[in-house]
């Protein structure tokens, strides 16, 4: 099983930021390798099971499937259903957390799967820098200069 844990430190308040990104179908609001989003049934993006389908900057579509959310603990947990990449038994968390030194907030995305041992570490390696930091980084900007 890979595994890889991304953190960084955001300049707001937790309670700003997971307002961005609590929105499980809001990723293209906030993440820039996301261009288009959509709950499929007509669930309401918050409701666990519920499961989401987008396309990235590239074309490729994936489908997550909602596992776990709180906002008293500022946390989402999601699957992988579908996905071009060669893996299996994803799951993934992002949660973050309060830092009371200047009001901001410690993030936190980490992830477990399976493949092939050959390709493990380059997925692990991808999924950590494109996403996950990706995500961070744009978060970071967008807070940037913001009280």
């Amino acid at each position: 099983m890979a595994k890889v844990t991304i953190s960084s430190v955001i300049d707001a308040p937790v309670e700003k930021v997971w307002a961005r990104i609590r929105d499980f179908n809001g990723l293209p609001g906030w993440h820039p390798r996301m261009v288009e989003s959509h709950i499929e049934d007509g669930k309401d993006a918050s409701t666990i099971g519920s499961v989401r389908n987008f396309q990235l900057a590239s074309g490729a579509r994936i489908r997550e499937k909602l596992l776990d959310f709180s906002d008293q603990n500022f946390l989402v947990s999601y699957s992988i259903l579908e996905t071009p990449q060669p893996l299996t038994n994803h799951k993934a968390t992002l949660q973050l957390r309060r830092v009371t030194d200047g009001d901001r907030t410690y993030a936190e995305w980490t992830a477990s799967f399976d493949a092939a041992p050959e390709e493990a570490d380059k997925l692990a390696e991808g999924m950590g820098t494109n996403v996950f930091q990706g995500g961070f980084n744009a978060l970071k900007s967008h807070f940037a200069g913001q009280s």
